[in-house]
C-alpha cells in the first residue's frame, strides 16, 4: 500500500513536469551561474576597496540560457540520460573504492598514496562520461558500427597496410625521440 503511494507521488511529480522542466532548469541555471561567477566574464563592480560579480547580470544570462535548454525536448532528454548514467558511473567508482578498501585490514585507505591509480581512475572516468556522452546523442552506434565495418571487411592487403603504417609511425616516434637533460639540480647534488 504504502509503495503504491508513494509512486504515486512519483507519478505525479512527472505529471507536472518536475523532472522534464523544473530540474534540468535548476541544474542548467546553477552551472551556468556557477561559471559566470567563478570566470567573472561579464565584469565586476567595484565598491569601495572591494569587487563584486555583477550578479543580476550573471542571474539573468544563466536564467536565459537555462529557459532555451529546457525549450528544447531533445536537449533535456540528453541531459536526463547524461546525469543519470553519471550518477550509475558515480556509484561504480565509490563500490571500487568499498572493496578496494576492504583489503586494508584496519589501517585507512586513501588513494592519494598512489599517484598511479588516481590517473588511472580519471582516465577511466573520463572515458566513462564520454561513452555516456557518445550513448546520449545517439552516436555510439555510429561510431562502433564503422569500426565494425573497418574490422570485418578486412583482408590482408588492408591489414599489411595497417602494418606497415604503425611501423613508419613507431620509427618516427624513435628517431624524434630526445632523452631528457638531467636537471641542473640533480646534478649539484651528486657533486
Amino acid at each position: 500500500m504504502a509503495e503504491s503511494i508513494f509512486r504515486g507521488v512519483i507519478s505525479f511529480l512527472d505529471q507536472l513536469g518536475v523532472y522534464d522542466i523544473i530540474l534540468p532548469f535548476l541544474l542548467v541555471f546553477t552551472i551556468v551561474f556557477a561559471i559566470l561567477e567563478k570566470t567573472k566574464i561579464l565584469g565586476v563592480e567595484k565598491v569601495k576597496d572591494h569587487e563584486y560579480t555583477k550578479k543580476n547580470i550573471n542571474a539573468m544570462v544563466a536564467f536565459v540560457v537555462a529557459f532555451l535548454v529546457i525549450a528544447s525536448t531533445q536537449l533535456v532528454a540528453v541531459i536526463s540520460s547524461v546525469m543519470a548514467n553519471v550518477v550509475l558511473l558515480l556509484i561504480l567508482s565509490v563500490c571500487f573504492l568499498l572493496l578496494v578498501g576492504s583489503f586494508y585490514s584496519d589501517k585507512q585507505f586513501s588513494l592519494e598514496n598512489s599517484p598511479k591509480w588516481v590517473k588511472f581512475l580519471m582516465i577511466f572516468m573520463f572515458i566513462g562520461v564520454v561513452v555516456i556522452f557518445l550513448n546520449a546523442l545517439g552516436w555510439l552506434t555510429t561510431v562502433f558500427g564503422v569500426f565494425y565495418l573497418m574490422f570485418t571487411n578486412l583482408d590482408a592487403q588492408w591489414a599489411a597496410t595497417s602494418l606497415f603504417l604503425l611501423v613508419i609511425i613507431g620509427f618516427i616516434a624513435y628517431v624524434t625521440h630526445e632523452a631528457k637533460p638531467a636537471s641542473a639540480s640533480s646534478n649539484e647534488g651528486k657533486k
